[in-house]
């Protein structure tokens, strides 16, 4: 089997050393190895490694924390590399990077499991459940937010989340919900943000005469879209496209962007630093 080693400490001499080390004893093949360090001298150092192994037991894992994690004061993770993480997405009336995530998931370019969409919206319930993934409607009516987040809760439990996606849901979550998730959540936004902020950003980002279009995706943080950033796109356009052009170009970024960005999440190829990602 093949697993996945993912780290995060202080850089100190011997790190590399004491892992490859540990996995040879256990007659694990590294596959692919990866790292940085902000600074060799005192910074932090981060790891991303592959191994094949006979078995990834509990008895490994607990010799792992004891004779290398604990006395290099490690944030780690170890995982089964062919387990497919649940992911859950939620979505508004915009279908764009949705139905490419399901589509990329039906087609095996996304190793992940999507037992759920919800919307605040019914429109999509037809083309989510032809695909064979359950879709539950909970509206957001104005001034009862904490009760549909808080339906949205009750529906995730017992799913085993490893990753919620915002597909264009347009929607703030608040800091409960995303405490209450209990794992990461992803979003994607035009990059027009902050200077094109609100409605009909194509509109006034051509009446700017924008030369660049792009997306953004990244970690949800309380503080709205200031989380960490994945992935970016743009697109170069001229004076000739209009509006309409410029929203169809943008929506092709957005839906490449997210992907790009929850198949780097899925694959274990992005550590968070602070407000920054390492991605390998």
């Amino acid at each position: 089997m093949e697993a996945r080693l993912l780290i995060s400490c202080a850089d100190r001499h011997g790190i590399v050393a004491a892992v490859s080390g540990f996995l040879a004893a256990r007659d694990a093949n590294i596959v692919t190895s990866d790292q940085y360090s902000t600074d060799p001298e005192g910074g932090a150092f981060f790891m991303r490694m592959a191994f094949t192994i006979e078995a990834l037991d509990e008895e490994l894992v607990q010799a792992f924390a004891t004779e290398v994690a604990e006395p290099f004061a490690m944030d780690w993770r170890l995982d089964d590399a062919g387990r497919a993480k649940r992911v859950a997405v939620l979505v508004s009336r915009e279908d764009h990077c949705l139905l490419d995530l399901l589509w990329r998931r039906r087609r095996g370019e996304l190793h992940c499991e999507i037992p759920l969409v919800i919307s605040n919206h019914p429109d999509h319930a037809s083309d989510v459940e032809g695909l064979g993934v359950r879709y539950e409607h909970v509206p957001v009516v104005k001034g009862e937010k904490p009760a549909a987040e808080a339906r949205m809760l009750e529906l995730f439990s017992g799913l085993s989340l490893d990753l919620v996606v915002l597909a264009r849901y347009m929607q703030i979550l608040s800091g409960d919900f995303l405490a209450g998730v209990g794992c990461p959540v992803i979003n994607i936004h035009h990059s027009f943000l902050p200077a094109f902020a609100g409605a009909d950003p194509y509109r006034r980002a051509r009446e700017r005469g924008v030369k660049v279009i792009g997306a953004t995706a990244h970690y949800v943080t309380e503080e709205l879209d200031a989380g960490p950033i994945i992935e970016q796109g743009v697109v170069r356009v001229t004076h000739r496209e209009g509006a309409d052009a410029l929203a169809r170009i943008g929506r092709d970024v957005e839906r490449t962007v997210l992907a790009r960005a929850v198949g780097l999440h899925l694959e274990d190829r992005v550590l968070v630093h602070e407000n920054r990602t390492v991605v390998f």
